[in-house]
């Protein structure tokens, strides 16, 4: 049966599998919140339930993470303060969700 190889485990024809969606939070990007929040790759560990030697590897480049693992980080980061925001080019930034002005 050589079309199965052709098409998708519902008969389409394609690829099977979910769309790849890039991953918002980099290795640097997770150094850079951690040292907004003055937070240590511990402290994050605790915050998100990863485990620390998965951040250090991660944030080492020494391996990628899988798409629940980053949600564990940016959601730790976001209940720590940080919010993520595009910009022009389609970077990915983080800022303090709560801005204070001068005024206040």
């Amino acid at each position: 049966m050589p079309y199965m190889i052709y098409s998708d485990q519902y008969g389409q024809f394609g690829t099977m599998g979910q769309p790849d969606q890039g991953k918002i939070l980099s290795p640097a990007l997770c150094r850079a919140g951690r040292g907004f929040l003055d937070w240590t790759q511990g402290d994050l560990a605790d915050r998100s339930g990863v485990s620390r030697s998965t951040i250090r590897d991660y944030e080492g480049d020494r391996h990628e993470v899988h798409r629940s693992t980053e949600a564990q980080l940016r959601r730790a980061f976001e209940e720590g303060g940080l919010a993520f925001v595009t910009v022009e080019d389609g970077c990915v930034a983080i800022c303090p969700k709560d801005r204070k002005t001068a005024s206040d």
